[in-house]
């Protein structure tokens, strides 16, 4: 970098000072920039294929070749699980929903069921497989399953007695939500859960996270929710933004937006200082024939910019200065997902690890995102 310094030294016009900029991030190689910054970013690795390569070459495969440091599985699958052994990679695993009503306990302490599950799924892996969260359920909420709904609060209580009973005491115990769990949303200052969640569910849910010190993790998915006059506002590319009143600020990315609804709606049951997280998030590469806003260029947009974003430190507006575990959706490009294209064109790579497009993960990269050239995948973060 003391060649790139001296170059920008030694010119003097705005003019020059653009192209030595434009020379300077062709010619040094995006890996050394990245590694510079730290980045810390998870992805969400799932199996809805029949072409991935086996988990012991995706585990090989993330440590030796990408920046990636997190892996979030939809299940508690042995393979996966210890091939993940060694490479020091921080793994969340998943109860499945099914089991959540024999995971609960009545009283503070683990249920069997816990004990069994803490002894199957966890004990045979850990601590060679990083285990560091364990996810109760998926979106279980957006299930509308009533006995499911009433026993996820008690499964996460009697798993967490489980793992401390059997000395993990460094897993953590949390469960995903989508954005449904909210019954307004925007202005995020106006954002708050579903009338008979909020006190039933979210507020012993959120006691749960502030004593055990743990993450209350969202699902949250511009992708799901642009139209064409938002498209930029969920791209983090320049706009108009969305203005609250009530606060003074200027949203002008989408994904801010939701993460302060969110932490509004917390803050409405005196939970706001309680840990936000990401369990998914992303953008697909290829959709239907013309569908608007669904190509590389906007997956490439969408992922620099959210990288960026969780990894600067800089937070959200009612959040400043917080960093958001994050972990994208997904791994792979999955050919077995139902529902349309985009559904199947999720994935950062290809199953033979090739990438779909270049977001500045990997270790061996020569070039830096077009994102990071082009004006319109310019970040539009709120100040």
């Amino acid at each position: 970098m003391a060649a790139a310094g001296g170059l920008l030294t030694a010119l003097a016009s705005p003019t020059k000072l653009l192209l030595a900029l434009f020379l300077v991030l062709h010619l040094v190689p995006f890996s050394s920039i990245t590694a510079a910054a730290a980045i810390s970013v998870g992805v969400n690795y799932g199996a809805y294929a029949n072409n991935l390569p086996p988990p012991v070459q995706v585990a090989a495969f993330l440590k030796d070749r990408t920046f990636i440091d997190r892996v979030k599985l939809f299940d508690a699958n042995p393979d996966m699980i210890r091939a993940f052994a060694g490479t020091g990679i921080s793994l969340m695993i998943t109860v499945p929903n099914g089991d959540i009503p024999s995971l609960a306990s009545r009283s503070s302490a683990a249920s069997p069921a816990a004990s069994a599950w803490v002894a199957s799924h966890v004990a045979p892996f850990y601590p060679a497989t990083n285990i560091s969260l364990i996810a109760v359920g998926n979106e279980v909420l957006a299930t509308a399953d009533r006995n499911l709904i009433a026993h996820l609060v008690p499964a996460m209580r009697s798993l967490y007695a489980a793992l401390s009973a059997a000395g993990f005491h460094q897993i953590r115990v949390s469960t995903p939500h989508s954005l449904g769990i909210l019954s307004t949303s925007e202005p995020p200052s106006i954002g708050r859960f579903r009338r008979g969640y909020d006190r039933a569910i979210f507020a012993p849910m959120l006691d749960f996270h502030l004593r055990t010190r743990t993450p209350f993790l969202v699902n949250p998915y511009p992708y799901f929710g642009y139209t064409a006059r938002t498209l930029n506002y969920a791209l983090f590319r320049p706009n108009s933004g969305v203005f609250d009143a009530a606060t003074g600020v200027n949203y002008t990315n989408m994904f801010v937006a939701q993460l302060d609804a969110v932490h509004a709606a917390m803050r409405r049951l005196g939970y706001d200082d309680v840990e936000i997280a990401v369990g998914e998030t992303g953008w697909p590469s290829a959709g239907e024939p013309g569908q608007l806003g669904v190509s590389v260029e906007d997956a490439i947009c969408y992922h620099t910019n959210l990288i960026r974003l969780v990894n600067s430190g800089k937070g959200t507006p009612m959040m400043p200065g917080r960093r958001f575990e994050t972990y994208v959706f997904a791994l792979f490009n999955e050919n077995l997902k139902p529902g349309p294209t985009a559904e199947r064109h999720f994935g950062l790579f290809n199953p033979d690890f090739s990438p779909v497009y270049d977001v500045g993960l990997m270790r061996s990269q020569v070039s830096p995102p077009t994102c990071l050239l082009f004006p319109p995948c310019n970040a539009s973060f709120p100040t």
